[in-house]
């Protein structure tokens, strides 16, 4: 870590932990007196993978109400006493991440603010809403809320809402914008073969693009689609403000809600999901007030701790 850097940023001595689900890593700051506010420029560094520690975001684990979205959290939801304060590894800010959420609650556990049994259930503020996340026996189980569409018209009459051009690609292809609190933009390719060539060093280009941007995926269907009533997909994704990442939960959802739409009626409700740094699963099950959900499942693991020099 270039320590000139951590002297001139004020990060000196600065408890830190590094985690990942599937492969998206993520430094991790526990600040439970809300004393390390991080600008952009120290989330940079800090995620900078040759002068900082490396990761695709920063995570930062603050009681809600010392923010504004978490006190608005609060009035509602009472048990949701941490705020997972999530920015991408630019800085930016970011609604929510899937297998973020996984690798705080593993934090929080971790750093003993909280305990949580196998079956036990912990609700977590993000400024993608309150998130509920279930210890189970291979990790944590995390439902997501509900899913929509970005430009429902469109997905509804024609199945598709933009078109994305990557490298590596001949042609443009169509795609399908999803929001799982932040959006998604999905696209299915024929072969694994198209996937790894696809080449995601720089943003995929979204014509049109969703108002805030958007994380791309590139999905392949597995043949047969559906075994045992699961379905099965591989994908790749290229995450605002970061590049492409191992894993992406919030993706992961979105790519599934794409495929499951493309495949019409009869398409299953449970669905593995193959990502470069591992497998993650998502279910569909009914949520309160009528509206589907969206639940992931996945790994969640401490790599290293230690502070800033």
């Amino acid at each position: 870590m270039d320590e000139s850097l951590m002297k001139t940023l004020g990060l000196n001595g600065l408890p830190f932990s590094k985690g990942h689900g599937t492969g998206n890593d993520f430094v991790l700051i526990a600040d439970p007196e809300d004393q390390h506010l991080v600008t952009p420029e120290q989330v940079a560094a800090l995620c900078n993978r040759h002068l900082g520690i490396g990761g695709d975001g920063l995570i930062r684990a603050v009681p809600s109400r010392f923010l504004p979205e978490g006190r608005d959290i609060l009035a509602d939801e009472p048990a949701a006493e941490w705020f997972m304060d999530y920015r991408n590894g630019d800085g930016s800010l970011s609604e929510m991440c899937g297998n973020g959420v996984r690798v705080f609650v593993h934090f929080l556990i971790d750093q003993g603010f909280v305990t949580l049994g196998a079956g036990e259930s912990l609700a977590i503020g993000t400024r993608g809403g309150v998130k509920r996340i279930s210890r189970t026996a291979e990790g944590y189980a995390v439902d997501m809320g509900p899913w929509e569409f970005i430009f429902p018209e469109d997905a509804r009459d024609k199945a598709m809402d933009s078109l994305v051009h990557a490298d590596g690609l001949e042609v443009a292809r169509p795609a399908l914008s999803v929001s799982m609190g932040n959006p998604h933009t999905v696209v299915a390719l024929a072969e694994l073969s198209e996937l790894e060539a696809t080449e995601l060093y720089k943003a995929p280009q979204v014509d049109p693009v969703p108002p805030h941007g958007t994380n791309v995926e590139f999905v392949v269907p597995a043949e047969p689609l559906v075994h045992d009533g699961t379905g099965t997909i591989t994908m790749r994704v290229h995450e605002r403000g970061v590049g492409e990442t191992q894993s992406c939960g919030t993706g992961a959802c979105a790519a599934a809600v794409a495929i499951r739409h493309w495949a019409g009626d009869g398409a299953p409700d449970t669905w593995k999901v193959n990502v470069p740094g591992g497998v993650v699963e998502v279910r569909f099950f009914p949520g309160a007030g009528g509206r589907e959900h969206v639940e992931l499942s996945g790994p969640a693991v401490i790599v290293a701790t230690g502070s800033l020099s």
